[in-house]
């Protein structure tokens, strides 16, 4: 019998390996999860400062996903989802700090945490719903500012400008086949990295199975045009208060993930107004409606911020660069220009975004085919 011809091999393998290959595009955020759990077995940094860099970019990745929920899905422009950042770890921080008497554990906190962001979502979105545009823009962006001057405010309740500490790591007072969870958590930043990145693999997972749900495709419809939506039978209401409550939960686990890692709620000026357009940026940077597009905007922006520019300023110091601390010198300096110009050549030559869903690139290249 004759040997397969080379062209038929070719033919032979060439279905498989475009399966492989279709599968990496359209799954690549779970292979790069699963890459990021073996990380810390090969590169030892992780074990240190490197760790908690990344492990504060994984729970901002989590942050920009509940925005795209709001953006991207329903486009609904939210300027205040720090709001609901902050929120979650001052609820956190009051069911779990000792100066308070609850002191019931990291977990069951932070789903009382997430209801609570949930229900304030809720309560934000009812009499909003009218709105669309600059004015719910303007509704969301003064309620950010409202929960952070309460916060800084309600001193007995939320210590002011000294925030709640010492926030107990995950696992306090847990010990697992004479493994102390809260020692660990302390003294390994592992523990955390690979909590922040399961929590991660869960709310991927979880936008994953909402875009091919029917409340995913009623988001998506409403985004498009609300009053055919109605027309087909689809609550715009219902939609929109979801879209605020599923937002809001979201953000509030981040939050929850931000101060225990930091054991700390921060002040509330770290939830302002700028961690929000940060937020948004990476969003929109990445494509909206895009779960890969949101992640990698993130990992630009925040892992630029986070994790490139100490780096840098770091490098520049041992080199003796700068010696005086200029500030045109140092790497930092110039992170906001930097931010600022890889927005507008990305608004002018990439309108979608680096990674956009199918649906947003091509409502905006047929709208560009049509002008």
């Amino acid at each position: 019998m004759a040997a397969p011809s080379p062209h038929t091999a070719a033919a032979v393998s060439s279905p498989s390996r475009g399966a492989a290959w279709d599968f990496l595009s359209q799954r690549w955020e779970l292979v790069t999860l699963a890459v990021l759990a073996l990380a810390p077995l090969f590169v030892p940094p992780l074990g240190g400062a490197l760790g908690g860099q990344v492990t504060t970019l994984f729970i901002y990745c989590i942050l920009a996903l509940a925005l795209n929920v709001m953006v991207g899905y329903t486009g609904l422009v939210h300027l205040g989802i720090a709001a609901f950042f902050g929120i979650g770890a001052y609820v956190l921080a009051i069911l779990t700090v000792p100066m308070y008497p609850f002191q019931i554990g990291f977990l069951p906190a932070a789903v009382i945490a997430m209801l609570v962001t949930a229900g304030t979502g809720l309560a934000l979105g009812a009499p909003t719903l009218r709105l669309r545009g600059d004015y719910l823009a303007i509704v969301t962006l003064g309620f950010g500012e409202v929960v952070k001057v309460t916060l800084r405010n309600l001193e007995q309740i939320t210590g002011g400008m000294k925030g709640l500490n010492p926030v107990p790591p995950p696992g306090a007072g847990v010990i697992l086949q004479g493994i102390d969870l809260g020692k660990e958590f302390a003294i390994d930043p592992r523990w955390f990295y690979y909590l922040a990145l399961l929590a991660l693999a869960g709310v991927v997972l979880a936008m994953r199975r909402l875009e091919n749900s029917r409340l995913g495709r009623a988001l998506v419809a409403v985004r498009e045009d609300e009053l055919a939506a109605q027309a087909m039978g689809i609550s715009a209401t219902k939609v929109k208060l979801a879209a605020f409550a599923m937002s809001s939960a979201v953000a509030g686990l981040a939050g929850c993930l931000y101060a225990a890692s930091l054991s700390t709620t921060a002040d509330p000026n770290a939830y302002d107004f700028n961690r929000s357009i940060m937020v948004l940026c990476a969003v929109i940077l990445g494509g909206l409606g895009s779960i890969p597009g949101t992640l990698l905007g993130v990992a630009i922006l925040v892992g630029f911020d986070t994790v490139l520019a100490p780096w840098a300023d770091s490098w520049i110091q041992q080199m003796n660069v700068n010696p005086q601390g200029l500030s045109y010198l140092s790497f930092s300096g110039w992170r906001l220009a930097i931010f600022g110009l890889a927005l507008v050549l990305v608004m002018r030559y990439r309108p979608e975004g680096l990674i956009p869903s199918r649906r947003m690139a091509a409502e905006l290249h047929d709208g560009g085919q049509g002008a």
